[in-house]
């Protein structure tokens, strides 16, 4: 899991420098970062480096360090870890062969959330509810990370989101096998191994209740017992 946080960084330094290039005065590039005897041969460099960017022009340094629209290099693909490898899981057979997951708090948040809220769905539905928690995160309505998203309006205005965490029960795990269920699925969704069944969606509800917000929202799909919608 190294490259979710290596990926970034070398992005950052790629646009870290080319702004100093190319908008740093030439008086704070000169100053000296060596001993004396070293300054001279320092300051060439850069002076050389300079010239040989400036000679590429600002927007086609940019395409290569991966700014902009047009940029050679695909910011997602430096941000995000190179899922080639991961297989596609589609049933709980699959699921079970895999060996027991573990992760940080995002992982553990998604995991609590699908314990909680889809344990005893299907394969589909697990899934379907565990990619409308992403999907928020991913969000700008939602808070960027999946236990923001899962705790949003605990306490507080507009209420909770999910119903589990305003029921007044501590969140126990009483059934270890299906938390161990819950745990890969949440880490295959993080990993990004099960297709998107959602269209996008925001917000669900089971098939068995109608709530009234479900007449202003419009649905993108219907998985095993539940409606997936995305506002109009």
């Amino acid at each position: 899991m190294l490259s979710n946080f290596v990926a970034p960084t070398l992005r950052n330094v790629a646009i870290a420098a080319i702004c100093a290039v190319f908008t740093l005065p030439s008086s704070v590039l000169a100053e000296p970062v060596t001993p004396a005897a070293d300054t001279k041969a320092v300051q060439q460099l850069i002076k050389q480096e300079r010239a040989q960017l400036s000679a590429l022009g600002s927007n086609r340094a940019k395409k290569i360090a991966g700014i902009g629209r047009d940029a050679n290099i695909r910011v997602a693909s430096l941000s995000k870890p190179n899922r080639k490898d991961v297989q596609p899981v589609s049933s709980f057979k699959q699921l079970k062969s895999l060996p027991k997951a573990s992760g940080g708090a995002e992982w553990a948040c998604l995991a609590e959330a699908l314990y909680f809220e889809a344990r005893g769905e299907s394969f589909k539905s697990m899934a379907a509810v565990g990619e409308v928690v992403l999907n928020r995160r991913n969000s700008s309505r939602y808070p960027g990370t999946v236990c923001g998203v899962i705790s949003q309006g605990v306490g507080g205005r507009p209420g909770c989101q999910f119903s589990y965490k305003c029921d007044g029960h501590k969140e126990v795990y009483n059934e270890p096998k299906a938390y161990i269920r819950v745990g890969k699925m949440a880490r295959l969704l993080l990993d990004g191994a099960i297709p998107h069944s959602t269209g996008g969606a925001l917000f669900y509800h089971n098939a068995t209740v109608r709530p009234s917000w479900s007449r202003k929202f419009r649905r993108t799909a219907t998985v095993g017992g539940h409606f997936f919608y995305i506002p109009k």
